[in-house]
């Protein structure tokens, strides 16, 4: 088996979206390509066909390579819940909450047993196998249990591409600062460098090209050009603050996902932001969230904190405000959650509290169990109304992830039937509405992925504002296939493809 692995002088400096990238390359190329990161600290998360929880930078990868997202692609997930702690979850089940010394200095090594074994597995099925790091290779406080980077890198003798972000400034000293710091074993697996999210002339950047390469001795493959609004899922809640520009975008329609301190799978409203007709915000202030058409509840890995700050900083009174101006608001997951009267957590799962006082938008309570809820769904959504129009659809699909089980204090309109979780047929009621229909919440992530249902709602808000419906666009799945294959020729003619291929081996 052949391997390739990118690592990178920080956090967010592309690796994930260049990984990305080269799993299409060679997916076009014929190649049985997989993508592969050991560990991954996101609360973007996914739910494989078999129930099992990963990060959702891996599931964009194996799109990108053509293939069924496994859980062996990222075997160790950390979701961070606050105060320096994270769920760990080893081979999509959660096995407990780690703080970052329990986690770094006793387990991970013993998780790093979980690694070889779905390296193993994946050894057996691909050709090659596109790697991701994490942070950087030399942050030498975390080097010793390090399991996602040059462990990595030297249990497979693997070759490494190092990538600095020359957006944030200081691009070369990163990469020369990165390394001076690895050991000489370590420094002898970097076999090329790779400048990211480049703007300007590049002939003006080739001295400092000639520079780099005559002081690290090593090649540098590419610079690749910086690439906006891709339609790619994000790894992490950081790259919203690259989404600041989209916010400009003029278009009828403004939706609002308030940003919460521990927001998750915002991935969520992706396929909305990308509708014409549609301007998405995150707001990070109460503030922004004026002239929204539509305010977003989004998942959340610490609701009963988030639902503590957005009372303290006055998102909570600002959106029951809007509802009661006739603002409709949605939830999804953990904000369907705190739009109910009460969410209790009786075994501490997330925080110390016992119980926090919820919007009191719908009447239910929920209350966290010990185990996790991680499922493949379909739904159908008929017999009720959102802004008057009525809703009907036979077949949609989702993914529940959440550790809440909810029961209601009166009768509630019920928006969702699953009618099959897994490979099993069912017919379980899912989500609520208020009865002024103003409110709405489910458990189902990925709703708006449904290219009828994201449309429907859309239409409803423009009907409200004496707008004409407009049918039915191009379907997220197809841009988001459009963005792998914009983005892989924007990087084959970026790097030295000739020269990657005979690193790799190819």
């Amino acid at each position: 088996m052949k391997y390739i692995m990118l690592q990178g002088t920080s956090s967010h400096v592309g690796k994930s979206i260049l990984t990305t990238a080269l799993c299409r390359i060679f997916f076009q190329d014929g190649i049985a390509v997989a993508p592969f990161k050991a560990q991954n600290m996101a609360l973007n998360s996914f739910v494989t066909k078999d129930g099992l929880e990963m990060g959702r930078a891996q599931i964009a990868q194996a799109e990108a390579a053509g293939l069924e997202p496994s859980v062996e692609m990222n075997p160790v997930l950390l979701k961070p819940t606050g105060h320096s702690a994270s769920q760990v979850i080893l081979m999509g089940r959660p096995v407990g909450n780690m703080s970052a010394s329990q986690y770094h200095q006793g387990y991970s090594l013993k998780a790093f047993e979980a690694v070889k074994t779905a390296l193993a597995k994946l050894q057996g099925k691909y050709d090659l196998l596109a790697i991701e790091g994490a942070g950087s290779p030399a942050e030498v406080n975390l080097k010793d249990n390090d399991i996602v980077n040059m462990r990595i890198a030297k249990y497979l003798k693997a070759p490494v591409l190092l990538i600095a972000d020359i957006d944030r400034g200081g691009a070369l000293a990163s990469l020369v600062g990165t390394l001076e710091l690895l050991d000489e074993e370590e420094r002898a697996l970097i076999k090329g460098l790779v400048i990211n999210k480049f703007r300007g002339d590049i002939s003006l950047l080739k001295p400092a090209i000639d520079f780099l390469e005559e002081k690290t001795k090593k090649t540098v493959l590419g610079v690749i050009p910086y690439l906006d609004a891709l339609d790619i899922d994000d790894e992490d809640s950081v790259s919203l603050d690259d989404k600041k520009e989209m916010e400009k975008k003029e278009a009828p329609l403004t939706l609002a996902v308030v940003r919460t301190g521990k927001i998750s799978n915002f991935t969520d409203f992706d396929a909305l932001a990308g509708e014409e007709d549609v301007r998405l915000i995150y707001a990070q202030t109460p503030q922004e969230l004026d002239g929204a058409d539509l305010v977003f509840l989004p998942g959340s890995k610490n609701t009963t904190q988030d639902l503590l700050e957005m009372r303290q900083n006055g998102f909570a009174e600002k959106i029951k405000s809007l509802y009661r101006a006739g603002i409709p608001i949605i939830g999804i997951c953990g904000g369907y959650q705190m739009l109910g009267e009460r969410i209790c957590d009786p075994y501490h799962t997330e925080s110390e509290h016992d119980a926090v006082e919820g919007l009191g938008l719908l009447p239910m309570v929920t209350t966290f169990a010990r185990e996790k809820t991680t499922v493949q769904v379909r739904a159908k959504a008929s017999q009720w109304c959102f802004l008057g129009q009525e809703a009907d659809f036979p077949e949609l699909c989702g993914y529940e992830i959440h550790m809440g089980v909810t029961e209601f204090t009166a009768q509630a309109v019920h928006p969702f039937v699953i009618t099959r979780r897994d490979e099993e047929s069912c017919s379980l009621a899912d989500g609520a509405q208020s009865k002024d229909g103003l409110a709405l919440g489910s458990y189902i992530h990925g709703i708006f992925d449904n290219d009828d249902y994201r449309r429907f709602i859309l239409n409803a808000l423009r009907q409200k504002k004496g707008l004409a419906p407009l049918p039915v666009g191009e379907s997220y799945a197809a841009r988001k296939q459009r963005a792998f294959n914009r983005l892989a020729q924007t990087v084959r003619t970026a790097m030295d493809m000739d020269k990657l291929r005979k690193i790799i081996g190819l």
